[in-house]
């Protein structure tokens, strides 16, 4: 049973950095790809990030410039490192993980992000 649990969020003052982590567990993930997600209240889901399996990144364009995703294959853990944090920023951030380069398979229960403007 894959098992993905994020963990950093947090209260910041905009303008500032974050950096999360999603720790993966029960399953193989030298393979496919993991990406972050987010989800504002009364909003829709939103893809935020992704790095496949050969370090390939993708970024939303939103967060382009200020957000880098990066994994430690060794720890089976992904990372986000958030930088020049805006309130529109402010969501739940959910790891997922799939065995494709693309979609989403696998979910967390997400972490919280708030930022003050």
């Amino acid at each position: 049973q894959v098992r993905l649990v994020e963990s950093g969020g947090g209260l910041v003052q905009a303008g500032g950095s974050l950096r999360l982590s999603c720790a993966a567990s029960g399953g193989t993930f030298s393979s496919g790809s993991m990406s972050w997600c987010r989800q504002a209240p009364g909003k829709d889901r939103e893809f935020v990030a992704r790095i496949t399996w050969s370090g390939e990144t993708t970024y939303g364009d939103s967060v382009k410039g200020r957000f880098t995703i990066s994994r430690d294959s060794a720890k089976s853990t992904m990372y986000l490192q958030m930088n020049s944090l805006k309130p529109e920023d402010t969501a739940v951030y959910y790891c997922a993980a799939s065995p494709a380069t693309f979609g989403y398979k696998y979910w967390g229960q997400g972490t919280q992000v708030t930022v003050s403007s």
